[in-house]
């Protein structure tokens, strides 16, 4: 069955003022300065126990909200007259999990249970997790905006990004398994894949892109294997965008990879002009395979990706 796809709020002009759901990692950060720097005010939402500790600096204001109070987020966007909200970051189980205080700290409140049991009780993937969110802070006046909006100079462009160029085996690996990789993200099931010699080393599931990579070495002694990832067709961009990083290409160096294939306009590249730099450093080519063309074969199509013909791979570092 085609994926739905999510209709999303058009980024309003500056000088806005924009809500910032934040978990961890840099990703928020990034965002953070990039909506300041299109004239937009901040006013951030933290998720206790889980943002950057630089964050709240980057912000008007900045409130710090229990991970399970999806009903207060909203409440207190709304009273700050904030009608759009950008939501991004990860969330480390183990920190919530850990904390002695968890269960006072993280008690759901009213609209997070209701939610819950409407949606989210036979079906916990992220994509209904997110529809509940978005549907709750609609409730309030509060619509969610595409996360990739503040930073388009972090996603994937098409071709070769680094100095380092992929070989003939990985281009030929890459137009192998990249109709595999589509069908894989079509059924909800991972986001990466690992090839070497057009042989599928290893699926992406729950544990995450890095669990995986760390599963490739004892698989594959030989060194040079491929990590494709991408986004399933009609993916709704409000969270869950697909991302990579430095630390993503330190890990599939240190476990015997020599390229990298993501899917342009559909994965963020974390800190990018670092993390290609990083790549290069490392012998890891770093390849955007772009969105089928009017041309493409009909099963391309299908699958939302443009499958490149060995050698056409090429194409200067942005």
């Amino acid at each position: 069955m085609t994926p739905s796809l999510s209709i999303l709020a058009d980024p309003p002009p500056p000088p806005t003022a924009i809500g910032l759901i934040a978990g961890g990692g840099r990703l928020p950060i990034l965002v953070a300065q990039g909506l300041r720097e299109a004239g937009h005010p901040v006013h951030g939402l933290g998720l206790l126990g889980q943002y950057e500790p630089e964050l709240p600096a980057l912000c008007e204001s900045f409130r710090e909200v229990g991970l399970l109070r999806v009903g207060s987020w909203g409440r207190i966007l709304s009273r700050m007259d904030i009608h759009h909200a950008v939501m991004v970051g990860r969330v480390d189980k183990a920190k919530h999990m850990h904390d002695p205080l968890r269960l006072v700290r993280n008690i759901p409140d009213l609209r997070t249970v209701i939610a819950w049991f409407r949606h989210l009780r036979h079906d916990r993937r992220s994509s209904a997790v997110l529809a509940a969110i978005a549907e709750e802070l609609e409730r309030r006046g509060v619509s969610l905006l595409d996360s990739t909006s503040p930073i388009p100079d972090h996603l994937a462009t098409a071709g070769v990004m680094t100095r380092t160029h992929p070989t003939h085996f990985q281009r030929s690996d890459i137009e192998f398994v990249w109709p595999l990789l589509a069908e894989l993200l079509r059924l909800d099931i991972g986001q990466s894949l690992a090839v070497r010699e057009r042989d599928v080393i290893a699926v992406e599931a729950v544990e995450g892109t890095d669990r995986m990579i760390e599963r490739v070495s004892p698989l594959c002694r030989a060194k040079g294997w491929t990590l494709c990832k991408g986004a399933r067709a009609g993916h709704d961009r409000r969270s869950d965008v697909p991302t990579v990083g430095i630390q993503t290409v330190e890990n599939l160096a240190k476990h015997g990879a020599g390229c990298l294939a993501v899917a342009a306009g559909d994965v963020i590249m974390i800190d990018r002009d670092k993390m290609l730099a990083r790549a290069d450093e490392l012998g890891i080519a770093v390849v955007g395979v772009p969105h089928a063309q009017p041309g493409a074969r009909r099963d391309e199509r299908e699958s939302g990706i443009h499958v490149i013909p060995s050698g056409s791979l090429a194409g200067a570092r942005n």
